[in-house]
């Protein structure tokens, strides 16, 4: 006989995927306090998505992140 043992959930937060690396988040986060924890607080030509969606700059302190978001941050880059 087979048991099923259920996936106890992380009593750290929850696990998310930026830029394809798993990171552990508080359950209350929002994509400005990643974005921040990433970059800082400097943002500057940065573009974000969730899930494939890109989510507007004045959207971010709104947006709370959930349990297995991807996220993808973009900054773009001076060079030639």
């Amino acid at each position: 006989m087979c048991s099923v043992i259920p996936k106890v959930k992380n009593i750290l937060g929850m696990d998310i995927l930026i830029n394809n690396q798993t990171h552990t988040v508080s359950d209350s986060s929002t994509l400005q306090t990643i974005v921040n924890t990433q970059l800082g607080e400097k943002q500057k030509g940065v573009a974000v998505a969730v899930n494939d969606t890109v989510i507007p700059k004045l959207s971010w302190e709104n947006h709370i992140i959930k349990s297995n978001d991807h996220i993808l941050i973009i900054k773009a880059t001076q060079g030639g």
